[in-house]
């Protein structure tokens, strides 16, 4: 059987699409649908259902994926190895949100450069969290941090760490919010507040706003930056209130150029989550930074 065959059938399998596995082969969608064809008229059986949306494997698909997938796997952890003894550089492609990159993820690899005995180059890219899975998908990234879990087989996700998120504003507006409602946690007094955020929906806003009040927003956005530590230099300002990651934010909060405008029993959590191509943490390159960034996350409470 040709493995060329296996190594489209099991992509298919994965990413559940011939539109999806085409862009990670670099084939055209086709080519993979002429090579799936050729391997059902070999082995005498359908592998696929083809549906509106993607494809679903028969049981026989599902029987050889868990044969197949696995050597398959095996061969290319040979030649990812044999690769890197040919070449003192291996060069990580990592994505997610440009804050979390920044300010954590970059930190943590740029140690692991060095510690190993390898040798590493680092490429980041920032997008959001579909940018971020759908380029990982499409093989433009080797891992993915991102607020969103993603669902089928083609990745597999990690949880990484939680952050906490804070009301905020500088002390212009903390002084206009009324301490009695502060207390009762009403959504009231901050109704009528401007809004720093980074994007016109207000996502960290509404998140907060049904988390702690139950309710949704009625402010619009006077600042939107799609960058929270553009929020954060917005807010500190005086542009209004906002809402941060504790991280993020927690220097400012102790020098005091901006003011937690809440305290709720039950803060605003939001969970980050480590994303690779199945298969891919055979690669050596990949399982330790991997690796590495689980640790450094335990720190990172």
């Amino acid at each position: 059987m040709d493995l060329a065959l296996l190594r489209t059938f099991v992509t298919v399998h994965r990413a559940g699409s011939f539109t999806r596995a085409a862009a990670l082969l670099g084939l055209s969608q086709p080519a993979v649908t002429s090579q799936i064809r050729t391997l059902e008229r070999q082995l005498g059986r359908p592998l696929f259902l083809r549906q509106a949306r993607g494809v679903t494997p028969t049981t026989i698909g599902d029987e050889l994926a868990h044969k197949a997938a696995p050597h398959l796997d095996a061969l290319v952890e040979i030649a990812e190895t044999g690769l890197e003894e040919d070449s003192s550089v291996r060069t990580l492609h990592l994505a997610g949100p440009p804050e979390f990159i920044a300010e954590r993820a970059l930190p943590a690899l740029t140690a692991l450069t060095g510690q190993d005995g390898h040798s590493h180059a680092l490429r980041a890219s920032f997008g959001t969290a579909e940018e971020t899975l759908e380029g990982l998908a499409a093989g433009h990234h080797d891992l993915a941090i991102t607020t969103a879990r993603p669902r089928g087989p083609l990745l597999t996700a990690t949880p990484l760490c939680d952050e906490e998120h804070v009301l905020v504003a500088g002390e212009r507006w903390a002084a206009r919010v009324e301490a009695a409602r502060l207390r009762h946690r009403a959504a009231l007094p901050f109704e009528n507040l401007p809004v720093v955020e980074v994007h016109e929906s207000l996502p960290f806003v509404s998140r907060y706003w049904a988390a702690v009040f139950d309710a949704r927003p009625t402010a619009s956005g006077a600042v939107i930056v799609p960058d929270l530590r553009a929020v954060l230099a917005c807010a500190t300002a005086g542009a209004g209130l906002a809402v941060l990651p504790r991280y993020l934010c927690a220097p400012a909060l102790e020098r005091g150029d901006i003011v937690a405008l809440l305290d709720p029993p039950v803060p605003p959590l939001r969970t980050y989550f480590l994303a690779v191509r199945t298969g891919t943490l055979a690669m050596p390159h990949i399982a330790r930074a991997h690796e590495w960034l689980l640790r450094a996350a335990v720190d990172w409470a």
